[in-house]
């Protein structure tokens, strides 16, 4: 079995995959699209992804605001994982997903990533903190 992550953007979502063990996840890759709404291809290259891993639960970030109340990006993201949801048949959970991108900023400057790199991997880092959560936190209850 493996669990995917997804950290969702207004034009990008970021992809991360477990290993077969539930132990660690690891970042695969950032789909691109031109607009916010156009979600098609990022939908069918999400079902491509769960096809060739054998993904069998999908994880997606819920940037709540920091007093937890539901932001409309939030929304957004509920309305991602739902449609995920309803085109694949996997059950998709969504994890608290505030200060990841603050997470992601600190593994990027651990790492010395500089300037124009850091946005071609903040959605995947993203994806990968979000995945790693999960499966430290909520597997272990």
């Amino acid at each position: 079995m493996r669990i995917m992550g997804l950290d969702y953007g207004s034009r990008t979502v970021g992809v991360a995959i477990s290993d077969e063990l539930l132990l660690t996840a690891q970042g695969k890759e950032i789909i691109r699209r031109k607009e916010e709404n156009k979600l098609r291809r990022t939908l069918a290259r999400i079902e491509e992804l769960i096809q060739e891993y054998g993904v069998e639960k999908v994880v997606v970030g819920l940037p709540l605001n920091m007093d937890e109340s539901v932001s409309e990006r939030s929304k957004l993201c509920l309305e991602f994982a739902d449609r995920i949801e309803r085109r694949t048949g996997l059950p998709v959970e969504m994890l608290d997903e505030r200060l990841t991108t603050v997470e992601a900023d600190e593994i990027m400057d651990e790492a010395g990533i500089k300037g124009k790199d850091r946005k071609e991997y903040v959605d995947m880092i993203a994806a990968q903190i979000i995945l790693q959560d999960y499966l430290d936190n909520r597997l272990k209850r």
